[in-house]
């Protein structure tokens, strides 16, 4: 064998990787994306992990771990025992349910118009509010807000604080309910006109039902928006209608922070969330493929 077709040879050999490498590079890269994931769920859950392990503390033993694994539920006993508390959670969940009811009572009809008579004046015209509305970041309502809720008498009150979330979410939601029925053929609707129904019959008996995934997507989204609201919260409300998501700062005082309240107040107020995502993720991810 001449000295070229040995260095031919000796450099194919070389460009191939051996057996042994080949054969385990497709487990080391699946070991690697799995540690990758974990490493990012972990990253995720550990600020939520430390804040159970908190709540879960007396008041003694949250600066000072070295004292003893001691837990107890007696912090979640106390936060309970304060009525604003209590009547703070009832607050949040009513304006989220009705924020919700209303946000998509007006988002899915909203959608439609957009999606089916885009080229009418009034959707032209409706389709330019939401725009100019959904370009403006909404933490610029919040000190015109502040003013008109001052002047009308809806400050501190379930109204006052209900209808900044419908506007807010109607500008956002629209633009997803009319992706969602662009996504519809309006053949079944065109068929259901010629057999004698009306635009709305149409809507109710056709569009509607096809769009239900859509819409459950939505209400999961819309409930858990309002529920976390924090901004519109701290400054529409006062001391009649208290927000969880506001509540937890009567734990900071010229005293210090009762981090152990506070954290047992932010777990409570977790479950819900927790909840709503636990069972409405289903609809959420079979919204989304539409």
């Amino acid at each position: 064998m001449s000295q070229l077709q040995v260095a031919d040879a000796t450099s194919i050999l070389a460009s191939q990787p051996s057996g042994l490498f080949a054969a385990s590079r497709p487990g080391a890269r699946k070991a690697f994306f799995t540690l990758l994931v974990l490493g990012t769920c972990l990253l995720f859950a550990f600020p939520i992990l430390w804040l159970i392990l908190t709540s879960l503390r007396p008041q003694s033993g949250v600066y000072y771990v070295h004292r003893g694994l001691e837990f107890t539920l007696g912090n979640f006993g106390e936060v309970l025992k304060s009525e604003r508390v209590v009547h703070a959670f009832i607050n949040s969940g009513v304006i989220a349910t009705l924020a919700t009811i209303f946000s998509i009572g007006v988002t899915v009809s909203s959608g439609y118009m957009l999606s089916r008579f885009k080229d009418g004046p009034t959707a032209k015209l409706w389709f330019g509010t939401i725009y100019v509305f959904r370009c403006v970041p909404y933490v610029t309502w919040v000190l015109p807000l502040y003013f008109v809720a001052q002047n009308w008498g809806l400050y501190d009150t379930y109204l006052g604080l209900l209808l900044p979330h419908v506007a807010v979410h109607i500008c956002f939601f629209s633009w997803l309910m009319k992706g969602f029925f662009d996504g519809i053929d309006p053949s079944m609707e065109h068929a259901a006109l010629i057999d004698g129904c009306t635009r709305w019959g149409a809507f109710f008996r056709v569009a509607l039902p096809a769009a239900l995934p859509a819409i459950s997507a939505l209400t999961v989204l819309c409930w858990l928006f309002t529920w976390n609201e924090f901004l519109f919260a701290l400054i529409l409300t006062g001391h009649k209608t208290p927000i969880a998501s506001v509540i937890m700062a009567q734990f900071v005082s010229e005293m210090g922070i009762e981090w152990h309240l506070m954290s047992a107040t932010a777990v409570m107020a977790l479950l819900p969330a927790f909840i709503v995502t636990l069972f409405g993720q289903k609809y959420v991810i079979r919204g989304l493929k539409i």
